[in-house]
């Protein structure tokens, strides 16, 4: 039982590699801090039924995962479950029908059993054999993760199993449900007395919700090293030997002492949330169980399923949350997803907002850090300043009566609520801007857009992932003078990017856009001051060669489609008017259904023309990443500056990229761990068996120098015509995103256990 197909023979070339990691861990663990742990020790790592945020739980996949990624000492969850014939089997739920494919191994009707009172139906494992598990296999049970392993057909594993397979430096297994299994005539005490009697399996912690049993096992172990934990459950929820509440429970802390060593809490026991999931005060809880003497170990960090809008979709800002605030640390996390605990322990944990820059990683707002405040607004670029941004952007729309203003889309239906307002009767089609409709800026004055409510982005709302409702439409919109002033007056940043588009259609219509740019940088003195460089992006060459010879300004050529390559003498051509380039996430890591496909030479190219390399847009949800970053975007961002080797981000959060370039695992080289070692783009898609790997795309365009070259933009027009020109048809769309103008003048098993291991550049 446990067996994966031909095990026999990988196994040891797993331990070999878990071994060769472990010795990288640790010789990346940070010099010991002042920890706030009852041990005065860093938290540790508990990763639930593995790396479960992946793989299916329990699996030999997961479990492999998490000693491949997580810290040397990362210790492996087991939920124990029991079969009809008393034997003990890693599984996450008392019922087997989610997380394997038994429905389909097996014709029985799903039975119904009172659990703690509450009748449950499923298929069970108290009506199993061990033998009859042998031929059920796992699979992922939260249906918004990836199913695409399931093919790997890992088998339910026996609790022995698990230990002896895969050696892990520390091992707990969890018993949620003794009460249901004696009620059935099977004896979890037994089990677990059996379990402790085997020399070859090591258990460090013993964990359940149930007081009566720990209480009978506590003597057994009191003379060992085992820890016995007692488990939180809900705060109403009650407890089935006391017949008590968990929250009364939790105000008897003495009581819990006398038979466990520490406590497992839900988060929210530490951190609770209001309503709105925004945070509240933190409880004394971990404070008054130190006190007692008690670990306390949180659980219900999965990187994929939001807490709290305070920490922005990031889940190494949650795990700093409890365990570097300045007052108390848990003493350690339960996570589906470790590799992100043990980088926010080791390299992010007491570093301080002020520690000196590890990585030549330049920061770049997009819209202002308009992941937490409608983008362009004064408190999006204030928050973007406050969280450390290097270049604070500005992309310029032109108003009806010629005033230049910051606004991340020339449609107003996109960053504003005028939809409800009188102005929506001015939505018109503009095929040059926009294959849809809009209501666009220069059909209204700037007192008209003032009077507007700005209305924050949710660009993965479609899942239900909304940015920080409380703030929906908080700020005022600036003019491009304000945003300058604003910048000018910052010591804290590098300099500025101004964006442009649309020059050409808004010059027929009577808009002088780039003129306004350059007029609005000579009067706030950026012609004549070096402190603050300026950058002028665009995808449209003739808006830069407008620029070119007449200021000092960085010029930044932006593309906006997804490519696959570029012709050299088109990167030749960008050399005449640009010195960075712009490309999307999809240009250097091409991505198939989620899954990173390889990577692209597009960077080094680029770069090898002298070119700096910017890449966009890095967002903190983790439906914006691809599944090989781990719905973690720290790791993201690792992998395209140290694995791809970009220049700069352009992000929503830039608090997320510039808390990464700060951190303690940055310069460390061969010592770097393996969980701030890049990605290997395209390996996890390897472990993806042939039955459910997704249909190979077709390959990205290359950039052509008919993409990029463009006649010089048309003189302004004397009088402005807000209307829609009739019979006009745009031209098929060239990579950059605008229209196409005349043509240039110039011219096995042991593969997949292999893989997981390099999946990290290390």
């Amino acid at each position: 039982m446990g067996s994966l197909r031909g095990i026999s023979i990988a196994i040891f070339v797993v331990q070999a590699l878990l071994a060769s990691v472990a010795l990288v861990s640790a010789q990346g663990s940070a010099t010991p801090s002042r920890w706030q742990t009852l041990s005065g020790e860093a938290p540790v790592v508990i990763a639930r039924g593995g790396f479960s945020g992946i793989f299916s739980d329990s699996s030999f996949g997961a479990y492999s995962l998490a000693l491949v990624t997580g810290p040397s000492d990362v210790i492996l969850w087991c939920d124990v479950q029991l079969t009809k014939d008393g034997a003990g089997i890693c599984f996450p739920d008392l019922k087997l029908d989610n997380n394997s494919n038994i429905a389909t191994v097996f014709t029985d009707k799903p039975k119904t059993y009172l659990v703690n009172g509450v009748s449950t139906k499923g298929l069970f494992s108290i009506d199993y054999t061990l033998n009859d598990l042998g031929s059920v296999y796992l699979s992922q049970g939260i249906y918004s993760r990836t199913n695409k392993f399931d093919g790997n057909n890992y088998p339910i594993m026996t609790v022995q199993d698990t230990y002896t397979q895969l050696k892990p430096l520390g091992f707990w297994l969890n018993i949620q449900h003794d009460a249901f299994y004696a009620a059935h005539n099977l004896s979890m005490r037994s089990f677990v007395l059996s379990v402790s009697r085997n020399a070859k399996v090591t258990v460090d912690y013993i964990s359940s919700p149930e007081v009566a049993f720990l209480r009978n096992i506590a003597p057994i172990f009191r003379r060992s090293s085992t820890k016995v934990v007692f488990r939180f459950l809900g705060p109403k929820d009650v407890e089935p030997s006391t017949n008590q509440t968990y929250d009364s429970l939790l105000t008897n802390l003495t009581f819990i002492k006398t038979f466990a060593s520490g406590i497992i809490v839900p988060k929210s026991y530490i951190w609770p949330v209001d309503g709105a999931l925004y945070l509240q005060p933190s409880t004394s809880i971990v404070l008054d169980a130190h006190k007692e003497g008690l670990e306390v170990f949180a659980s219900d960090f999965y990187n994929d399923v939001p807490f709290s809008f305070n920490y922005s979709y990031d889940p190494v800002a949650e795990y700093l949350q409890f365990v570097d605030n300045g007052k108390f640390s848990v003493d350690g996390v339960l996570t589906d997803f470790p590799i992100t605990p043990a980088a926010a322990i080791d390299c992010f944990a007491h570093i301080g907002k002020n520690a000196s820059k590890q990585a030549d990683l330049l920061v770049i707002s997009n819209n202002g850090a308009s992941g937490d405040y409608p983008g362009c607004t004064d408190m999006a670029y204030t928050k973007a300043i406050q969280d450390g941004v290097d270049v604070l952007d500005c992309p310029v729309q032109m108003t009806k009566d010629g005033i230049p203003i910051c606004l991340g889309s020339i449609n107003l239906i996109q960053s504003t609520d005028i939809v409800q307002t009188g102005f929506s009767n001015l939505t018109e089609t503009v095929p040059e801007i926009m294959q849809s409709s809009g209501i666009f800026t220069y059909n209204l004055s700037w007192s008209d857009i003032k009077s507007l409510k700005p209305v924050i982005s949710s660009p993965q709302s479609q899942y239900k992932l909304f940015r920080n409702p409380k703030f929906q439409n908080a700020g005022t919109y600036l003019k491009l003078s304000e945003f300058l002033s604003m910048a000018n007056t910052t010591s804290s940043l590098n300099g500025v990017l101004i964006s442009i588009e649309n020059a050409a259609y808004l010059a027929k219509q009577g808009f002088g856009v780039t003129d306004a740019v350059l007029k609005a940088l000579n009067e706030a003195g950026y012609d004549k001051q070096t402190t603050q460089k300026v950058m002028i992006q665009s995808s449209s060459s003739s808006v830069l060669m407008k620029f070119k010879g007449k200021t000092n300004y960085q010029l930044v050529y932006k593309i906006d489609e997804d490519i696959g390559g570029a012709q050299s003498s088109t990167i030749d051509d960008i050399k005449r008017f640009a010195s960075a380039v712009v490309i999307s996430k999809d240009s250097v890591f091409p991505e198939n259904s989620a899954f990173l496909a390889g990577a692209t030479d597009v960077v080094s190219r680029l770069q090898a023309a002298n070119l700096s390399v910017l890449v966009q847009t890095f967002s903190n949800e983790f439906t914006s990443q691809a599944w090989d970053f781990f719905s973690d975007a720290t790791v993201e961002i690792n992998s395209f500056y140290a694995g791809a080797g970009i220049n700069g981000v352009i992000t929503d959060f830039p608090k997320t990229s510039d808390r990464y370039r700060r951190n303690r695992c940055l310069k460390r080289g061969n010592k770097t761990p393996i969980y701030m070692s890049p990605v290997q783009p395209g390996s996890l898609l390897q472990l993806v068996t042939t039955d459910y790997l997704p249909p190979a795309e077709a390959p990205k365009p290359y950039l052509t120098e008919s993409d990029v070259v463009e006649p010089p933009l048309p003189p302004v027009a004397k009088t402005t015509s807000t209307s829609t020109p009739s019979g006009t048809v745009a031209a098929a769309p060239a990579p950059n995103g605008q229209p196409k103008v005349a043509a240039s003048i110039i011219v096995p098993l042991m593969a997949v256990l292999l893989a997981m291991y390099y999946c990290f550049e290390i």
